[in-house]
This record gives structure tokens, sequence and C-alpha cells, in this order.
């Protein structure tokens, strides 16, 4: 990979102008990953909240919990899937087209959601047809990650590869902020008993305008200047995914693994989160939903503060020292995560403050490793792996491990994905992270 690292750090920028301004980029980016955010969060919301009463019934509460928590799991075996399928025409076709394609696939499969019977009117079908939307939402998103990625950091100018990455990962506290706070919105202003007859599928249905917006922003764009080079150069390969395997299989396995701790502490801090306040604390949802709006804000304040932070000092040494923050909070999570809201606020204000510093940084650090050839894919399939290894079972797991074992276990589970994490960091190159 002796070309990676200057096809990262420079690409086509040295003697070419941006075909993009840098307001439309990082609109553009930002913009998109929100929408498939708000999306994925909706979902993770309702999984807690109404899913385990309409489509998984007839169980005991933490059995149609866990039911609905294993659905929530689907998605993150489809991104890889997505990664490659859309990875491939975005290393092909290109960046913009295959954005859009993403975009409608994540957003048709939330629409279609917001308009499933429930298990009451058709049975084991419903709950099957919920799987297979989530399936399509974890495709969509699969392939929209890398590419925002990609549209921010292949348009940035010398020196600010870090600020530019990232802005497609504030999409993440935006989308959080949305639909936790069209939740909360549903549950002032409606009973229980209507938000499960059908008050629940309007942040599904909502969906459609933000797809609208969405679109608007990715069509007005052009190519990148780095994807533009690799065609002019008659630098693309047949099959992105062949070559990767073939020679970019360490960066892979290394990038899985830098990106766990981020996974398991965000969704230890808003899934699980959430369904612990509700079903272990007994905290009115409504009051458990302003808890973790108030974590994506402080989520979405500390994503802008690694990206600076990281064009002074290097992003390698803010991930490591985040990290190190991650493995020492880790023991704080049986002290924090008591019957008690004060507590429970400095445990989100804490793993937030700690996520958004990782999140923010982790976009560019999983496309560094990559040349333009394969970087669509490499980054896609790099961070949709360590979706299934760091995020797709959290909540499961930090379920179980609480419930048969006690919360320090917990912390445990978290603590080791954290030194998980600094090994990987350790044995990947600089300029690979």
């Amino acid at each position: 990979m002796t070309d990676s690292t200057a096809d990262v750090e420079t690409g086509a920028r040295s003697g070419q102008p941006a075909l993009n301004s840098p307001a439309k980029v990082l609109l553009a980016s930002l913009v998109g990953t929100t929408i498939e955010f708000f999306d994925f969060y909706v979902y993770a919301t309702a999984a807690v909240l109404v899913f385990p009463a309409l489509f998984f019934p007839g169980s005991d509460p933490m059995t149609a919990l866990l039911a609905s928590f294993a659905t929530f799991s689907i998605a993150f075996f489809a991104r890889p899937l997505g990664a490659v399928v859309f990875g491939h025409f975005g290393d092909r076709v290109g960046r913009k087209a295959t954005l859009v394609a993403a975009l409608l696939t994540m957003g048709i499969s939330t629409v279609v959601i917001g308009l499933l019977p429930t298990y009451a009117q058709i049975g084991v079908a419903a709950p099957a047809l919920l799987a297979l939307c989530r399936f399509g939402q974890g495709f969509g998103l699969g392939g929209e990650w890398g590419g925002a990625v990609l549209m921010a950091t292949e348009n940035a100018p010398e020196g600010k590869k870090n600020w530019y990455g990232m802005f497609p990962q504030l999409g993440a506290p935006v989308g959080l902020f949305l639909s936790s706070g069209m939740f909360w919105v549903l549950l002032q202003f409606m009973p229980e008993e209507t938000l499960l007859s059908w008050g629940w599928r309007i942040p599904f249905l909502a969906s459609m305008a933000l797809i609208v917006v969405g679109l608007w922003v990715r069509l007005s764009i052009t190519e990148t200047p780095d994807f533009q080079k690799a065609i002019d150069n008659e630098e693309r390969v047949a099959v992105p995914v062949v070559e990767l395997f073939a020679n970019h299989k360490v960066s892979i396995v290394l990038g899985t693994f830098v990106a766990l701790a981020t996974f398991v502490l965000f969704y230890i801090s808003t899934a699980y989160l959430l369904s612990y306040n509700v079903k272990v604390v007994e905290i009115p949802f409504t009051d458990a939903l302003a808890i973790q709006i108030w974590g994506a804000v402080i989520f979405g304040l500390f994503i802008p503060l690694a990206g600076k932070t990281a064009e002074r000092f290097g992003r390698r040494q803010v991930l490591v020292a985040t990290t190190l923050g991650i493995a020492a909070f880790s023991f704080l999570v049986p002290v924090l995560m008591v019957e008690n809201e004060a507590r429970i606020m400095a445990f989100v204000t804490l793993a937030m403050a700690l996520m958004g510093l990782t999140y923010g940084l982790i976009g560019t650090a999983l496309a560094a490793p990559f040349p333009t050839r394969v970087r669509y894919t490499g980054s896609s399939i790099t961070f949709n792996f360590a979706g299934i290894v760091g995020a797709s079972l959290a909540p499961y797991i930090a379920t179980w491990l609480q419930s048969t074992y006690g919360l320090a276990y917990v912390g445990y589970y978290l603590c080791a994905a954290a030194l998980i994490t600094l090994l990987c960091i350790a044995a990947s190159g600089r300029g690979k992270v």
C-alpha cells in the first residue's frame, strides 16, 4: 500500500481546483448522513418503545425486548453487503450516483416500516416483514456512510481533512436528536394507547420529507476531484472488492477493531441505556428520551472539537487519548448507572463527550489506509464490519450481562472493547489511522 497514504493525504487536490464549493460539499455529506441516521435511530427507539408489544406479543417483557433487539441487529449484518454492492458502484461509477441510490434504499425501507401491519393483524408475517425492512435499512446505510465520508474528505483542502471528515459524522447526533425528539413530542401530545395504535408510524412516514431534501442536495453536487483523477488516469479496477481482499486485508481487520470501542460505547449509551432507564430504573419514557436528547447534544458538540483537536495534535494521538478515556470511563458504569437520574445524566454526558471525540475522527481514520480506486469499498466494509462486531449485539449483550451478572460486567465489556481498539491503533502504522 505504498500509494495509499499519498492518495489519502494529497489525493487529486494538488494542482487541481475543487469542483464543489465547501458549503455544498459539507451540506451534502451532513444532510445525507442525518437522514440515514434519523431512519436508523427511529427504529432503535421504536425497538424499545413499541415493537415488543406490536410485533412480539405473547412473551414475557424481557423476552419480547430481546426479540426486538434481535431484529435491531439484523441491519448490522446487512450493512457489509450494502458496503460491497454500493462500494462497487461507488468505486466504479462514482460517489454521487451511488450516494443517491443508497439514500433511496434506506429511505424507502424506513417508510415501508411505517406502513406495516402488526402481529395482531397478520400474525408471524409481521415480524418477518419488519426484519426484511430492517435489512433494507442496513443495506442502504452500508453504502451511505462511506460515500458521505469520501464526499467530504476527497474535497478537503490541504490540512483540513479531519475537519471536513467530521461533517458527515455530525449526521449521527443530529439524526439521534431528531428521532428522539420526534418520539418525545408524540408522547407529549398523545396517550400511550394512541401511540401504540398508530402514532408510532409518524416518525417513519416523516422520513419521506427528509428524503426529498436529501435528494435535492445530493443531485446538485459534482463528482469528487480524487475520483475524477482516478477516471482520468484509468486507475479504476474491475471488481474493487476482489482487489481489496487481495491486497488490503490487514487494513480491513485493523480498521474493524480500531472502531470497536466507538460502536460499543455508542450503543451502550443509547439503545441499551434507553431500555435500561425504562425497564429497570422505570423512568417515564419521556424523561428517558429527554436524557437521550441531551446525550445527542453533547455528542454533537464534541465532534467538531475532535476535528479541530486532530488538526492541531494529530488524529492518531487524539484517538489514543480518547480510547484510554473510554477504558477509564468503563469502571464508572456500575457507579453511575444506578436508580438515580442525576447519576444517569452524568453517565450520558461523559459517555457522549467521549463518543463525539472518537466518532468525529473515525470516518477519516478508516478511509486513510485505502487508495482511491478501492476507498469507497474499503472504508465502507471496514466501518460495517466494525458495526457487526461492536454494535449489532451490543444492546443484547449489555442487557444479558446486566440481568445475569450485574452492571459491573457491562463496564468490563466496554473496557475490553477499548483495550482491543488500543492494540489495533498501535498495530496500525502512522498515516494508516
